[in-house]
Protein backbone atom coordinates (compact mmCIF):
# COMPACT_ATOMS: atom_id res chain seq x y z
CA UNK A 1 0.00 0.00 0.00
CA UNK A 2 1.05 3.43 -0.83
CA UNK A 3 -0.05 5.86 1.87
CA UNK A 4 -0.60 9.27 0.03
CA UNK A 5 -1.11 11.37 3.30
CA UNK A 6 2.34 12.33 2.91
CA UNK A 7 4.70 13.99 0.47
CA UNK A 8 3.94 16.39 -2.58
CA UNK A 9 0.55 15.70 -3.86
CA UNK A 10 1.76 17.14 -7.59
CA UNK A 11 4.15 14.47 -7.68
CA UNK A 12 1.86 11.38 -6.47
CA UNK A 13 -0.56 12.83 -9.46
CA UNK A 14 2.11 12.74 -12.24
CA UNK A 15 3.45 9.17 -10.34
CA UNK A 16 -0.18 7.97 -10.31
CA UNK A 17 -1.10 8.88 -13.96
CA UNK A 18 1.79 7.76 -16.34
CA UNK A 19 -7.18 1.77 -25.81
CA UNK A 20 -8.26 -1.12 -27.34
CA UNK A 21 -11.15 0.44 -29.52
CA UNK A 22 -9.34 2.54 -31.71
CA UNK A 23 -7.18 -0.16 -32.58
CA UNK A 24 -10.51 -2.34 -33.74
CA UNK A 25 -11.75 1.09 -35.49
CA UNK A 26 -8.42 1.26 -37.73
CA UNK A 27 -8.64 -2.41 -39.24
CA UNK A 28 -12.71 -2.41 -39.63
CA UNK A 29 -12.08 1.22 -41.17
CA UNK A 30 -10.56 -0.53 -44.05
CA UNK A 31 -13.98 -2.55 -44.20
CA UNK A 32 -15.81 0.49 -45.39
CA UNK A 33 -18.48 3.05 -43.81
CA UNK A 34 -21.25 0.62 -42.90
CA UNK A 35 -18.62 -0.98 -40.75
CA UNK A 36 -17.43 1.48 -38.99
CA UNK A 37 -21.02 3.25 -38.49
CA UNK A 38 -21.73 -0.57 -36.64
CA UNK A 39 -19.11 -0.65 -34.92
CA UNK A 40 -19.04 2.57 -33.62
CA UNK A 41 -22.85 2.55 -32.81
CA UNK A 42 -22.49 -1.10 -31.60
CA UNK A 43 -19.54 0.34 -29.48
CA UNK A 44 -21.76 2.86 -27.93
CA UNK A 45 -23.02 0.14 -25.69
CA UNK A 46 -19.95 -0.18 -23.46
CA UNK A 47 -20.84 3.40 -22.41
CA UNK A 48 -24.27 0.93 -21.05
CA UNK A 49 -21.25 -1.39 -19.36
CA UNK A 50 -19.29 1.29 -18.44
CA UNK A 51 -21.84 2.53 -16.03
CA UNK A 52 -22.11 -0.68 -14.09
CA UNK A 53 -18.02 -0.57 -13.89
CA UNK A 54 -18.60 2.53 -12.25
CA UNK A 55 -20.72 1.62 -9.69
CA UNK A 56 -18.20 -1.09 -8.84
CA UNK A 57 -14.74 0.67 -9.79
CA UNK A 58 -15.81 4.18 -8.11
CA UNK A 59 -17.36 2.57 -4.77
CA UNK A 60 -14.71 -0.27 -4.60
CA UNK A 61 -11.73 2.26 -5.08
CA UNK A 62 -13.16 5.13 -2.62
CA UNK A 63 -14.01 2.93 0.25
CA UNK A 64 -10.55 1.06 0.04
CA UNK A 65 -8.83 4.40 0.02
CA UNK A 66 -10.46 5.75 2.86
CA UNK A 67 -9.80 2.38 4.94
CA UNK A 68 -6.03 2.79 3.68
CA UNK A 69 -6.05 6.13 5.02
CA UNK A 70 -7.40 5.46 8.06
CA UNK A 71 -4.76 2.21 8.18
CA UNK A 72 -7.83 -0.12 8.51
CA UNK A 73 -6.95 -3.14 6.52
CA UNK A 74 -9.51 -5.24 7.51
CA UNK A 75 -12.52 -3.24 5.90
CA UNK A 76 -10.58 -2.79 2.63
CA UNK A 77 -10.09 -6.29 2.51
CA UNK A 78 -13.95 -7.01 2.74
CA UNK A 79 -14.63 -4.15 0.34
CA UNK A 80 -12.19 -6.03 -2.23
CA UNK A 81 -13.76 -9.60 -1.65
CA UNK A 82 -17.31 -7.93 -2.07
CA UNK A 83 -16.40 -6.26 -5.01
CA UNK A 84 -15.61 -9.85 -7.01
CA UNK A 85 -19.09 -11.46 -6.04
CA UNK A 86 -20.65 -8.01 -7.21
CA UNK A 87 -17.98 -8.34 -10.19
CA UNK A 88 -19.39 -11.72 -11.28
CA UNK A 89 -22.91 -11.00 -11.10
CA UNK A 90 -22.32 -7.80 -13.13
CA UNK A 91 -20.88 -10.31 -16.00
CA UNK A 92 -23.22 -12.15 -15.96
CA UNK A 93 -26.06 -9.30 -16.95
CA UNK A 94 -24.23 -7.93 -19.28
CA UNK A 95 -24.20 -11.46 -21.14
CA UNK A 96 -27.46 -12.02 -20.42
CA UNK A 97 -28.87 -8.91 -21.71
CA UNK A 98 -26.35 -7.84 -24.19
CA UNK A 99 -27.39 -10.94 -26.21
CA UNK A 100 -30.65 -10.59 -25.88
CA UNK A 101 -31.30 -6.62 -26.73
CA UNK A 102 -28.01 -6.19 -29.93
CA UNK A 103 -30.83 -6.60 -32.32
CA UNK A 104 -33.08 -4.26 -31.17
CA UNK A 105 -30.24 -1.90 -30.10
CA UNK A 106 -28.98 -1.73 -33.62
CA UNK A 107 -32.17 -1.76 -35.40
CA UNK A 108 -32.99 1.84 -33.99
CA UNK A 109 -29.59 3.47 -34.39
CA UNK A 110 -28.37 2.05 -37.33
CA UNK A 111 -28.55 4.12 -40.74
CA UNK A 112 -29.27 1.08 -42.95
CA UNK A 113 -29.08 -2.53 -43.11
CA UNK A 114 -25.56 -3.04 -43.66
CA UNK A 115 -24.57 -0.93 -40.86
CA UNK A 116 -26.99 -2.94 -38.60
CA UNK A 117 -25.84 -5.97 -39.22
CA UNK A 118 -22.09 -5.23 -39.14
CA UNK A 119 -23.14 -3.83 -35.59
CA UNK A 120 -24.90 -7.20 -34.37
CA UNK A 121 -21.76 -9.30 -35.42
CA UNK A 122 -19.28 -7.26 -33.55
CA UNK A 123 -21.44 -7.10 -30.60
CA UNK A 124 -21.23 -11.15 -30.31
CA UNK A 125 -18.18 -10.93 -30.22
CA UNK A 126 -17.49 -8.07 -28.58
CA UNK A 127 -19.70 -8.56 -25.19
CA UNK A 128 -17.30 -11.25 -23.75
CA UNK A 129 -15.03 -9.16 -23.08
CA UNK A 130 -16.99 -6.13 -21.85
CA UNK A 131 -18.07 -8.99 -19.65
CA UNK A 132 -15.07 -9.49 -18.32
CA UNK A 133 -14.19 -5.70 -18.01
CA UNK A 134 -16.18 -6.20 -14.22
CA UNK A 135 -13.62 -8.56 -12.77
CA UNK A 136 -10.39 -6.28 -14.17
CA UNK A 137 -12.78 -3.24 -12.62
CA UNK A 138 -12.41 -4.83 -9.48
CA UNK A 139 -9.35 -5.97 -9.43
CA UNK A 140 -7.55 -2.48 -10.64
CA UNK A 141 -10.03 -0.34 -8.34
CA UNK A 142 -8.71 -2.22 -5.45
CA UNK A 143 -5.32 -1.08 -6.11
CA UNK A 144 -5.77 2.03 -7.19
CA UNK A 145 -7.33 2.09 -3.89
CA UNK A 146 -4.46 1.65 -2.13
CA UNK A 147 -1.81 3.95 -4.32
CA UNK A 148 -1.02 1.35 -6.31
CA UNK A 149 -1.10 1.48 -9.92
CA UNK A 150 1.89 -0.28 -12.29
CA UNK A 151 0.66 -3.56 -12.10
CA UNK A 152 -2.94 -2.45 -13.68
CA UNK A 153 -0.82 -0.13 -16.05
CA UNK A 154 1.43 -3.25 -17.04
CA UNK A 155 -1.36 -5.33 -17.63
CA UNK A 156 -3.43 -2.62 -19.62
CA UNK A 157 -0.10 -2.22 -22.01
CA UNK A 158 0.30 -5.62 -22.56
CA UNK A 159 -3.08 -6.06 -23.44
CA UNK A 160 -3.43 -3.32 -25.74
CA UNK A 161 -0.54 -4.72 -27.20
CA UNK A 162 -2.07 -8.01 -27.82
CA UNK A 163 -5.48 -6.14 -29.21
CA UNK A 164 -2.77 -4.44 -31.91
CA UNK A 165 -1.47 -7.67 -32.90
CA UNK A 166 -4.70 -9.83 -33.06
CA UNK A 167 -6.73 -7.28 -34.60
CA UNK A 168 -4.55 -7.32 -38.31
CA UNK A 169 -4.75 -11.05 -37.76
CA UNK A 170 -8.34 -11.37 -36.87
CA UNK A 171 -9.78 -8.34 -38.94
CA UNK A 172 -7.63 -8.08 -42.13
CA UNK A 173 -6.80 -11.72 -42.31
CA UNK A 174 -2.66 -11.24 -41.69
CA UNK A 175 -1.15 -14.57 -41.60
CA UNK A 176 -3.99 -16.92 -41.62
CA UNK A 177 -5.44 -15.52 -45.05
CA UNK A 178 -9.11 -15.90 -43.69
CA UNK A 179 -10.22 -11.93 -42.50
CA UNK A 180 -13.19 -12.06 -39.87
CA UNK A 181 -14.29 -8.69 -40.38
CA UNK A 182 -16.19 -6.84 -37.70
CA UNK A 183 -16.35 -10.09 -35.92
CA UNK A 184 -12.43 -10.11 -35.64
CA UNK A 185 -12.77 -6.89 -34.03
CA UNK A 186 -14.79 -8.10 -31.15
CA UNK A 187 -12.80 -11.19 -30.82
CA UNK A 188 -9.44 -9.29 -30.40
CA UNK A 189 -10.95 -7.50 -27.95
CA UNK A 190 -12.27 -10.64 -25.77
CA UNK A 191 -9.38 -12.16 -26.21
CA UNK A 192 -6.87 -9.70 -25.23
CA UNK A 193 -9.15 -8.66 -22.23
CA UNK A 194 -9.37 -12.35 -21.11
CA UNK A 195 -5.58 -12.46 -21.14
CA UNK A 196 -5.90 -9.18 -19.32
CA UNK A 197 -7.47 -11.13 -16.47
CA UNK A 198 -5.54 -14.00 -16.34
CA UNK A 199 -2.31 -11.71 -15.45
CA UNK A 200 -4.24 -9.36 -12.93
CA UNK A 201 -4.94 -12.67 -11.04
CA UNK A 202 -1.33 -14.14 -11.37
CA UNK A 203 -0.51 -11.03 -9.43
CA UNK A 204 -2.93 -10.51 -6.76
CA UNK A 205 -2.51 -14.33 -6.09
CA UNK A 206 1.80 -14.03 -5.84
CA UNK A 207 2.50 -10.36 -4.99
CA UNK A 208 -0.45 -8.60 -3.70
CA UNK A 209 0.29 -8.54 0.35
CA UNK A 210 -2.29 -5.71 1.23
CA UNK A 211 -5.28 -6.94 -0.13
CA UNK A 212 -6.03 -10.50 -1.07
CA UNK A 213 -8.69 -13.36 -2.27
CA UNK A 214 -10.18 -14.70 0.89
CA UNK A 215 -13.23 -17.71 0.63
CA UNK A 216 -14.25 -16.58 4.15
CA UNK A 217 -15.20 -12.73 2.79
CA UNK A 218 -16.77 -14.02 -0.39
CA UNK A 219 -20.18 -14.95 1.08
CA UNK A 220 -22.52 -12.01 -0.03
CA UNK A 221 -22.38 -8.97 2.62
CA UNK A 222 -25.33 -6.70 2.04
CA UNK A 223 -24.20 -4.15 4.31
CA UNK A 224 -20.87 -4.12 2.02
CA UNK A 225 -22.72 -3.80 -1.40
CA UNK A 226 -24.88 -1.07 0.14
CA UNK A 227 -21.53 1.01 0.94
CA UNK A 228 -20.19 0.07 -2.34
CA UNK A 229 -23.45 1.04 -4.07
CA UNK A 230 -24.07 4.45 -2.33
CA UNK A 231 -20.92 5.92 -3.64
CA UNK A 232 -20.93 3.94 -7.03
CA UNK A 233 -24.21 4.52 -7.86
CA UNK A 234 -23.63 8.17 -9.05
CA UNK A 235 -20.86 7.98 -11.40
CA UNK A 236 -22.64 4.90 -12.78
CA UNK A 237 -25.67 6.84 -13.83
CA UNK A 238 -23.19 9.39 -14.90
CA UNK A 239 -21.74 7.00 -17.41
CA UNK A 240 -25.58 5.98 -18.16
CA UNK A 241 -26.32 9.49 -19.33
CA UNK A 242 -23.52 9.71 -21.62
CA UNK A 243 -24.87 6.35 -23.30
CA UNK A 244 -28.18 8.58 -23.50
CA UNK A 245 -26.31 11.52 -24.96
CA UNK A 246 -24.35 9.39 -27.33
CA UNK A 247 -27.34 7.20 -28.69
CA UNK A 248 -29.77 10.53 -29.19
CA UNK A 249 -26.65 11.62 -31.22
CA UNK A 250 -26.61 8.87 -33.42
CA UNK A 251 -30.52 8.84 -33.57
CA UNK A 252 -30.44 12.27 -34.92
CA UNK A 253 -26.94 12.02 -37.40
CA UNK A 254 -29.10 8.32 -38.44
CA UNK A 255 -30.67 10.33 -41.45
CA UNK A 256 -27.69 11.83 -42.74
CA UNK A 257 -26.44 8.56 -43.70
CA UNK A 258 -23.80 5.60 -42.91
CA UNK A 259 -20.69 8.38 -43.52
CA UNK A 260 -22.23 10.76 -41.50
CA UNK A 261 -22.23 8.13 -38.33
CA UNK A 262 -19.19 6.61 -39.26
CA UNK A 263 -17.30 10.34 -39.61
CA UNK A 264 -19.09 10.94 -35.90
CA UNK A 265 -18.07 7.42 -34.65
CA UNK A 266 -14.10 8.27 -35.71
CA UNK A 267 -14.46 11.62 -34.54
CA UNK A 268 -15.86 10.55 -30.85
CA UNK A 269 -13.29 7.78 -30.90
CA UNK A 270 -10.43 9.44 -31.50
CA UNK A 271 -11.89 12.52 -28.72
CA UNK A 272 -12.27 9.52 -26.36
CA UNK A 273 -8.41 8.98 -26.77
CA UNK A 274 -7.19 12.54 -26.73
CA UNK A 275 -9.04 12.91 -23.26
CA UNK A 276 -6.94 9.91 -22.06
CA UNK A 277 -4.13 12.17 -20.48
CA UNK A 278 -6.99 13.85 -18.47
CA UNK A 279 -8.54 10.60 -17.46
CA UNK A 280 -5.47 9.67 -15.81
CA UNK A 281 -4.90 12.86 -13.97
CA UNK A 282 -8.53 11.82 -12.83
CA UNK A 283 -7.70 8.47 -12.10
CA UNK A 284 -4.83 9.59 -10.09
CA UNK A 285 -6.74 11.80 -8.32
CA UNK A 286 -9.82 9.79 -6.61
CA UNK A 287 -7.52 7.54 -4.51
CA UNK A 288 -5.22 10.75 -3.50
CA UNK A 289 -8.56 12.23 -2.58
CA UNK A 290 -9.76 9.67 -0.84
CA UNK A 291 -6.58 8.34 0.89
CA UNK A 292 -6.58 12.36 3.00
CA UNK A 293 -10.01 12.30 3.10
CA UNK A 294 -10.15 8.97 5.24
CA UNK A 295 -6.87 10.50 7.12
CA UNK A 296 -8.83 13.93 7.94
CA UNK A 297 -6.43 15.67 5.81
CA UNK A 298 -8.93 18.23 4.70
CA UNK A 299 -6.74 20.68 3.33
CA UNK A 300 -4.74 18.23 1.33
CA UNK A 301 -7.88 16.97 -0.46
CA UNK A 302 -8.40 21.10 -2.01
CA UNK A 303 -4.75 21.37 -2.25
CA UNK A 304 -5.50 17.98 -4.66
CA UNK A 305 -7.64 19.48 -6.47
CA UNK A 306 -5.93 22.84 -7.41
CA UNK A 307 -3.36 20.68 -9.16
CA UNK A 308 -4.74 17.68 -10.87
CA UNK A 309 -7.12 21.14 -12.59
CA UNK A 310 -4.43 22.87 -13.51
CA UNK A 311 -1.97 20.17 -14.62
CA UNK A 312 -5.59 18.62 -16.54
CA UNK A 313 -6.13 22.05 -17.80
CA UNK A 314 -2.49 22.38 -19.44
CA UNK A 315 -3.11 19.22 -21.07
CA UNK A 316 -6.55 19.42 -22.41
CA UNK A 317 -5.04 23.05 -23.81
CA UNK A 318 -2.46 21.56 -25.94
CA UNK A 319 -4.68 19.60 -27.62
CA UNK A 320 -7.06 21.90 -28.16
CA UNK A 321 -4.54 23.55 -30.29
CA UNK A 322 -3.99 20.35 -32.00
CA UNK A 323 -7.40 19.67 -32.91
CA UNK A 324 -8.07 23.83 -34.30
CA UNK A 325 -5.31 23.63 -36.32
CA UNK A 326 -5.12 20.02 -38.05
CA UNK A 327 -7.86 17.90 -37.09
CA UNK A 328 -7.97 15.99 -40.12
CA UNK A 329 -4.78 14.54 -39.10
CA UNK A 330 -5.95 12.80 -36.81
CA UNK A 331 -9.11 11.20 -38.80
CA UNK A 332 -7.24 9.77 -41.49
CA UNK A 333 -5.36 7.59 -39.50
CA UNK A 334 -8.59 5.69 -39.28
CA UNK A 335 -9.80 6.28 -43.00
CA UNK A 336 -9.45 7.31 -45.97
CA UNK A 337 -13.07 8.31 -46.98
CA UNK A 338 -13.63 12.08 -47.82
CA UNK A 339 -17.06 11.92 -46.79
CA UNK A 340 -16.26 10.32 -43.39
CA UNK A 341 -13.48 12.71 -42.65
CA UNK A 342 -15.11 15.93 -43.38
CA UNK A 343 -17.27 15.13 -40.76
CA UNK A 344 -15.11 13.95 -38.50
CA UNK A 345 -12.41 16.42 -38.91
CA UNK A 346 -15.07 19.46 -38.43
CA UNK A 347 -16.89 17.75 -35.32
CA UNK A 348 -13.28 17.41 -33.67
CA UNK A 349 -12.76 21.20 -34.80
CA UNK A 350 -16.22 22.30 -33.04
CA UNK A 351 -15.70 20.13 -30.15
CA UNK A 352 -12.27 21.14 -29.23
CA UNK A 353 -13.60 23.70 -27.53
CA UNK A 354 -15.00 22.18 -24.46
CA UNK A 355 -11.74 19.70 -23.61
CA UNK A 356 -10.34 22.41 -21.03
CA UNK A 357 -13.69 22.72 -19.66
CA UNK A 358 -14.34 18.52 -19.74
CA UNK A 359 -10.95 18.31 -17.89
CA UNK A 360 -11.94 19.93 -15.04
CA UNK A 361 -15.56 18.09 -14.58
CA UNK A 362 -12.89 15.23 -14.56
CA UNK A 363 -11.31 16.22 -12.02
CA UNK A 364 -14.30 17.74 -9.95
CA UNK A 365 -15.72 14.02 -10.28
CA UNK A 366 -12.68 12.72 -9.25
CA UNK A 367 -12.37 14.76 -5.90
CA UNK A 368 -16.46 13.60 -5.50
CA UNK A 369 -15.15 10.02 -5.64
CA UNK A 370 -12.13 10.09 -3.51
CA UNK A 371 -14.30 11.67 -0.69
CA UNK A 372 -17.30 9.08 -0.81
CA UNK A 373 -20.30 12.12 -2.03
CA UNK A 374 -20.65 11.14 -5.73
CA UNK A 375 -24.25 12.42 -5.82
CA UNK A 376 -23.27 16.02 -7.09
CA UNK A 377 -21.06 14.49 -10.37
CA UNK A 378 -24.42 12.70 -11.02
CA UNK A 379 -26.75 16.20 -10.41
CA UNK A 380 -23.90 17.98 -12.84
CA UNK A 381 -23.70 15.16 -15.74
CA UNK A 382 -28.11 15.54 -15.56
CA UNK A 383 -27.88 19.58 -16.04
CA UNK A 384 -26.28 18.62 -19.51
CA UNK A 385 -28.64 15.94 -20.75
CA UNK A 386 -31.29 18.44 -19.72
CA UNK A 387 -29.57 21.08 -21.81
CA UNK A 388 -28.77 19.17 -24.77
CA UNK A 389 -31.63 16.40 -25.57
CA UNK A 390 -34.26 18.48 -25.93
CA UNK A 391 -32.65 21.55 -28.08
CA UNK A 392 -30.89 19.05 -30.06
CA UNK A 393 -34.41 17.28 -31.17
CA UNK A 394 -35.93 20.65 -31.30
CA UNK A 395 -33.17 21.62 -33.90
CA UNK A 396 -33.10 18.27 -35.83
CA UNK A 397 -36.39 19.23 -36.81
CA UNK A 398 -35.47 22.44 -37.97
CA UNK A 399 -35.29 23.39 -41.56
CA UNK A 400 -31.65 23.86 -42.44
CA UNK A 401 -30.55 21.67 -39.94
CA UNK A 402 -26.48 20.57 -40.05
CA UNK A 403 -24.94 18.54 -38.05
CA UNK A 404 -22.24 21.20 -36.89
CA UNK A 405 -25.34 23.28 -34.78
CA UNK A 406 -25.23 19.57 -33.10
CA UNK A 407 -21.95 20.05 -32.14
CA UNK A 408 -22.17 24.21 -31.08
CA UNK A 409 -24.95 22.76 -28.74
CA UNK A 410 -22.84 20.17 -27.04
CA UNK A 411 -19.95 22.69 -26.54
CA UNK A 412 -22.58 25.15 -24.58
CA UNK A 413 -23.76 22.69 -22.66
CA UNK A 414 -20.11 21.08 -21.51
CA UNK A 415 -19.05 24.47 -20.53
CA UNK A 416 -22.46 25.26 -18.52
CA UNK A 417 -21.91 21.16 -17.20
CA UNK A 418 -18.22 22.49 -16.18
CA UNK A 419 -19.75 25.78 -14.18
CA UNK A 420 -22.03 23.88 -12.09
CA UNK A 421 -19.55 21.46 -11.00
CA UNK A 422 -17.18 24.05 -9.77
CA UNK A 423 -19.97 25.36 -8.27
CA UNK A 424 -21.06 22.10 -6.11
CA UNK A 425 -17.44 21.44 -5.32
CA UNK A 426 -17.41 24.60 -3.73
CA UNK A 427 -20.28 23.81 -1.71
CA UNK A 428 -19.30 20.83 -0.70
CA UNK A 429 -15.92 21.96 0.66
CA UNK A 430 -17.14 24.75 2.61
CA UNK A 431 -19.65 22.57 4.07
CA UNK A 432 -16.61 20.56 5.36
CA UNK A 433 -14.85 23.40 6.44
CA UNK A 434 -17.65 24.71 8.13
CA UNK A 435 -17.74 21.35 10.04
CA UNK A 436 -14.29 21.19 10.53
CA UNK A 437 -14.77 24.22 12.64
CA UNK A 438 -17.47 23.59 14.21
CA UNK A 439 -15.72 20.02 15.67
CA UNK A 440 -13.26 22.36 16.81
CA UNK A 441 -15.40 24.46 18.73
CA UNK A 442 -16.71 22.15 20.36
CA UNK A 443 -13.78 20.07 21.57
CA UNK A 444 -12.22 23.51 22.88
CA UNK A 445 -15.40 24.05 24.63
CA UNK A 446 -15.31 20.73 25.94
CA UNK A 447 -11.83 20.76 27.17
CA UNK A 448 -12.63 24.11 28.51
CA UNK A 449 -15.89 22.91 30.78
CA UNK A 450 -13.88 20.03 31.98
CA UNK A 451 -10.79 21.75 33.55
CA UNK A 452 -13.34 24.43 34.93
CA UNK A 453 -15.16 21.52 36.46
CA UNK A 454 -11.42 19.90 37.31
CA UNK A 455 -10.85 23.67 39.18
Amino acid sequence: MQDLTQGSISRHIAQLAAPYYLVDLYFVAQLGDAAIAGVSAAGNAQFLVMALTQILGVGTMALIAQSSGRKDQRDANLIFNQSLVLAAGCALSTLLGGYWASRLYMGTLGADAATQAAGVVYLKWFLPGLALQFALVAMGSALRGTGITKPTMVVQMLTVMLNVILSPILIAGWLTHKPLGVAGAGLSTSISIAVGVVLMLLYFLRLEKYVSFDRQLLRPRLDAWKRILKIGLPPGGEFALIFIYVTVVYWIIRNFGAEAQAGFGVGSRVMQSIFLPAMAIAFATAPIAGQNFGARHFDRVRQTFRSAALIGSSLMLALTLLCQVRPQWLVTLFTSDAAVIEVGSEFLRIISWNFVATGIIFTCSSIFQGIGNTLPALFSSATRLVTFVAPAIWLASRPGFELRHLWILSVSTVAIQALVSCWLLRRVFKRHRRSRLYQATTTVAAATESTRHDS
